[in-house]
């Protein structure tokens, strides 16, 4: 079992994330959404945000690292080569565009076992530049051979 007093533990990039016109395109394109919002920068400029906006999902591009760094955290002791990813759970607030700069934290929210699995759940948190939520996300871990 995955030991419980790491519940609470918070995982805080060391820097923002620059959101940039053309990784949002190529998100975009890779999704096969070629909404002018999100790939045509004049396009972008005449609507009501005045700027290329990335897809709600693009807030697994700066909002995943805390999630990596929890699955390497040795500390943890996560057995990786049993682990799936078995839920993810994203709130969008506000919108993201060129431009902005986004910080994201992470915390451990759940630890638990159920049958032979072990679970373990990180909530981050993506502000702006303006201190504005701009996404909520939870990913939710399962490690197989677990449980109590």
């Amino acid at each position: 079992m995955i030991d419980p007093k790491f519940l609470g533990k918070k995982y805080e990039l060391a820097d923002t994330y620059e959101v940039c016109r053309m990784k949002i395109k190529e998100y975009a394109m890779s999704l096969g959404d070629s909404n002018p919002l999100y790939t045509d920068k004049k396009a972008a400029a005449k609507s009501e945000f005045g700027r290329v906006i990335a897809p709600p999902t693009f807030g697994v591009v700066y909002g995943g690292e805390p999630a990596g760094r929890m699955l390497f955290d040795q500390e943890l002791k996560l057995n990786l080569p049993m682990l799936v990813h078995g839920e993810q759970d994203m709130e969008f607030l506000e919108v993201v565009g060129a431009g902005d700069e986004i910080t994201t934290t992470g915390e451990i929210t759940e630890i638990y076992s159920k049958k032979n699995l072990d679970f373990i759940s990180l909530t981050c948190v993506s502000k702006n530049q303006h201190g504005k939520e701009v996404c909520r996300s939870k990913y939710t871990f399962v490690i197989r051979g677990g449980g109590a």
